[in-house]
């Protein structure tokens, strides 16, 4: 009871982060009794009537099920194979250049995409990537190519959503990479030269090091999002042409549960989201501590 005392002002200022969790995080999980009753709004969640496990079933029956599971899968893994290792490259390479004023103007070039809404940045990719207009298709021609239908080829549309959202987040992503940086040991910079490493062998095997804590947590948190992309991106750059590699879960439900009003399905394939991403997170913490890293706990 004394530490509470004597750190209550500390406590106080958590209030405000224990409330949010409360009410936004663990409050809506009571819904999740929707997915095992036949939800109807007049009845409410305790007048409407138990099903048990139908609508899981009518889950795992449907073919549209696996298509989005399926598109969600592959979109988070290419993230996780070409986008993920952006920010630590653009961070070791943003700490190497030493004058400062060029290096703060690289930095807030790179951070302002992070604060253009998915609405407007969806705009801009679009009309880049016009087939008539578009600047990208302008250069193809110019260098006599075809044009390409970049936001109707079930090929090149996941290759847009890929390059657009590491325009959009790398840069902000680099902050807690520049941030492990700052406490690596530059007595470890100084022996690495002594000895005769070049700036490329210099991160390698002292940049690297010290940042790779900070990626391993990181990494986790992104295989924990491997089930959900997302709603903004996806929803401002698909259209009916890409369905097929296009409708990713988040996507589906607000199709299926907010326009169609089926609740309870969707609530099904929330609960079944969420289970997998817990069991991805535990599995990759225990992986990754395994490998002689920090976890998450």
């Amino acid at each position: 009871m004394k530490p509470i005392l004597r750190d209550k002002y500390l406590y106080l200022m958590l209030a405000p982060v224990v409330v949010y969790f409360l009410l936004f995080k663990y409050a809506p999980l009571f819904g999740e009794l929707i997915a095992f009753k036949n939800y109807r709004l007049a009845d409410g969640i305790w007048g409407s009537t138990w099903v048990g496990l139908e609508h899981f079933r009518k889950l795992f029956s449907s073919t549209d099920f696996y298509i989005v599971l399926r598109n969600t899968l592959l979109l988070n893994l290419y993230n996780l194979v070409f986008a993920f290792p952006v920010p630590v490259v653009l961070a070791i390479l943003l700490n190497e250049v030493r004058l400062s004023g060029y290096k703060r103007m690289l930095q807030n070039l790179l951070y302002i995409p992070h604060f253009i809404s998915w609405v407007v940045l969806g705009t801009i990719v679009i009309a880049m990537l016009s087939p008539s207009t578009g600047i990208v298709n302008t250069m193809l021609k110019f260098f006599g190519l075809e044009s390409i239908y970049f936001m109707a080829s079930n090929v090149w549309w996941p290759v847009s959503f890929v390059v657009s959202g590491i325009w959009k987040e790398a840069g902000f992503g680099t902050i807690l990479y520049m941030a492990a940086m700052t406490a690596i040991d530059p007595m470890l910079y100084e022996a690495a030269k002594i000895d005769g490493a070049g700036k490329l062998r210099q991160m390698w095997h002292v940049t690297l090091p010290g940042i790779r804590s900070t990626a391993a947590i990181l990494m986790i948190l992104q295989v924990g999002r491997i089930m959900d992309i997302g709603f903004e991106q996806v929803y401002a750059m698909k259209n009916p042409a890409v369905t097929k590699v296009a409708e990713v879960i988040s996507t589906y439900v607000y199709t299926r549960g907010i326009e169609n009003l089926q609740y309870s399905y969707t609530t099904a394939l929330g609960l079944f989201q969420s289970c997998v991403a817990l069991i991805l997170v535990v599995s990759v913490n225990w992986l990754i501590k395994s490998m002689g890293e920090r976890g998450l706990w």
